[in-house]
C-alpha cells in the first residue's frame, strides 16, 4: 500500500518525517485568554508544531435541559454558565490568531457544529480537527471537508464500523487518522497503542496518536510504533480547576516528550550493524581474544 502524506501549514506529515507534535489547548485556558497565551508560550518552548482550541455554539451543540442542569462552576450555576463562560468568541480568536503568528506557531481548533466551522474558517487556519464524539456525524464531516483543508480525525469510543464508514465519508486524501481512547486520564490498560500499526495496515493516509493518559512515556512509545502525529493535552498546573487539567501535560512534561520525539530517529539509526569508533578503545582494553 502506497502511503500518503498531508501538509499542514507548510509541514508535510506521513512516514520518513518527523513527527507532528500538536499542544491540545482545549478549555485548559479555564476561559482565560492570558492562560491561553501563557499555554502557547509553553507549546513554543517545547518545540511543538501547533496548538489546538476547542469551537462550540453552546446553543447548538447542547439541549436546553443539558445547559439547564446544575452544575457549580466560577461561572454560575448550571452546566450552561460554565460552557458560555468557557466558550472563546471573536475578539479572543483575534487575539490567539494574531499572538500565534507573532510566536510562530500554527493553531487550529476541533469545530463541533456547522456554525463553528464557518466561524474558524474566517481564520484561515490551516486544518480542521474532529473530535471522536463527532466522528458518526456525516453532516458535519461534509461539511468541514468542503472547506478543503486538510482534516485530522480522532478515533476514540468509535467502532471500526464507524471509522471506515468516516473515512468513506471523508476521504483518505489530507486526512490524518488518530487512534484514541475517549477517557479523561486513560488507563494503562486501555491505551492499546497496538491499534496503531494496526491503523496502519488498513488505510494509506498518515495514522497518528491523540492520548490523554498520565505521564509521556506511552505517547513515546506511540511515536515508536509510527505515529506520525501525537497530539496531548497541556495545562499551566494539572491541579487547577477543570475536567481536562488531570490528564494533560504540565510544561515540563510536554517538554520531555517533545525532546524524546526528537530523539527517535537518532536512536534508532540506519540499522546497520557496525563497529564504532569509539568503541575501540574500550575493546582494545576489555576483549581479551581479539
Amino acid at each position: 500500500m502506497e502511503r500518503k502524506k498531508v501538509t499542514i501549514g507548510g509541514k508535510t506529515i506521513g512516514e520518513g518525517k518527523p513527527v507532528f507534535v500538536i499542544a491540545e489547548i482545549g478549555i485548559n485556558h479555564n476561559g482565560s485568554l492570558e492562560n491561553a497565551k501563557k499555554l502557547i508560550d509553553v507549546a513554543v518552548g517545547a518545540g511543538c508544531d501547533a496548538v489546538k482550541f476547542q469551537k462550540r455554539t453552546v446553543d447548538v451543540v447542547y439541549t436546553p435541559e443539558e445547559l439547564a442542569r446544575p452544575r457549580e462552576s466560577v461561572f454560575g450555576n448550571t452546566n450552561g454558565d460554565l460552557k458560555r463562560g468557557l466558550e472563546f468568541g471573536e475578539k479572543e480568536y483575534t487575539e490567539i490568531d494574531r499572538y500565534c503568528k507573532e510566536k510562530g506557531i500554527m493553531w487550529f481548533a476541533s469545530p463541533w457544529d456547522e456554525g463553528s466551522v464557518d466561524f474558524l474558517a474566517k481564520f484561515d487556519i490551516p486544518c480542521y480537527k474532529i473530535a471522536s464524539p463527532s466522528l458518526t456525524d456525516d453532516n458535519l464531516l461534509r461539511y468541514v471537508r468542503s472547506k478543503g483543508k486538510p482534516v485530522i480525525l480522532s478515533t476514540g469510543m468509535s467502532t471500526v464500523e464507524q471509522i471506515r464508514h468516516a473515512v468513506e465519508v471523508l476521504g483518505e486524501g489530507d486526512l490524518i487518522l488518530l487512534h484514541c481512547t475517549s477517557t479523561y486520564p486513560g488507563a494503562d490498560e486501555e491505551l492499546n497503542l497496538k491499534v496503531i500499526p494496526w491503523l496502519k495496515e488498513q488505510f494509506s493516509c498518515p495514522i497518528g496518536y491523540s492520548g490523554h493518559e498520565v505521564g509521556v512515556y506511552s505517547s513515546l512509545v506511540a511515536a515508536v510504533l509510527g505515529a506520525c502525529v501525537v497530539e496531548r493535552h497541556i495545562t499551566l498546573d494539572r491541579a487547577m480547576w477543570g475536567s481536562d487539567q488531570a490528564a494533560s501535560l504540565e510544561p515540563q512534561g510536554i517538554e520531555r516528550l517533545v525532546g524524546s520525539i526528537r530523539s527517535i530517529p537518532i536512536w534508532l539509526g540506519d540499522g546497520k550493524k557496525r563497529v564504532f569508533e569509539s568503541e575501540l578503545p574500550i575493546l582494545q582494553k576489555l576483549r581479551r581474544v581479539k
